[in-house]
């Protein structure tokens, strides 16, 4: 059975909008996975411009809710992370001038930094992924860091296909990507800018595992409501 993961970033985004405590993140984790979720996703931002400290230490200390917990390469972010001790971590790019995740790793620049970065995560016991682009090089990269996993960024797909481009060969990428990393052992997860039609397109990819989605779940949600959106994506993964 392929996972969803519920990104809930921007229900803090509505809460800080306001300085208030509402809508709250730790409900909403709650509920997700309520709706049917098979775990949650925060990504604790350098400059916390989302999910706060005490968000991702509450929400990471619910019982029966698996948290996928993105993180920066930064030292402070990262020894964090190691005491919040969330189910998963997923390591990620950031730009402090970003509005979202713009690409996966550069693997390259940063191998010896994930080198010692990775270990750290594997010894507590934690479940680590690289946010990568659908590179085949990036995929051999990620077998030398001896991951657990890669998410594969689609956002270039999804834009594509919003667009209505041509997105055979940016799907292509990913294919190949994925089935090479389910040769060499890694798990295989896709995430980013992901809808309706572009998660079942990826869903006849038999190598990805796993989906972590927000702002699209977040957004129709004001309209058709949480259950219902999560249903339908759990619809399409089947």
């Amino acid at each position: 059975m392929k996972r969803l993961g519920v990104n809930i970033d921007h229900v803090a985004t509505l809460r800080n909008a306001r300085g208030e405590k509402h809508p709250d993140p730790i409900n909403a984790a709650l509920y997700v996975i309520k709706c049917g979720a098979n775990s949650v996703t925060i990504h604790l931002r350098e400059d916390r411009r989302h999910i706060n400290d005490h968000d991702a230490k509450k929400i990471c200390s619910l019982k029966k809710v698996l948290v996928n917990l993105e993180v920066s390469m930064n030292q402070n972010i990262i020894l964090n992370a190691l005491k919040i001790k969330p189910s998963y971590i997923c390591i990620v790019p950031e730009n402090r001038k970003e509005i979202t995740t713009e690409g996966g790793l550069n693997l390259k620049k940063n191998f010896n930094k994930l080198k010692k970065i990775i270990p750290k995560f594997k010894k507590a016991k934690i479940r680590t992924s690289l946010f990568i682009n659908p590179s085949i090089n990036d995929i051999k990269i990620s077998k030398l860091l001896d991951v657990d996993c890669v998410e594969i960024h689609t956002g270039k797909l999804s834009n594509n296909v919003k667009l209505k481009n041509n997105y055979i060969k940016e799907l292509n990428r990913i294919k190949k990507s994925s089935k090479l990393a389910n040769t060499l052992g890694i798990e295989v997860h896709a995430g980013h800018g992901l809808d309706y039609k572009t998660t079942q397109l990826l869903s006849k990819i038999s190598e990805i595992e796993e989906y972590n989605i927000g702002h699209y779940i977040i957004g129709e949600s004001i309209f058709h409501g949480l259950p219902k959106v999560i249903k339908n994506f759990k619809r399409l993964l089947k």
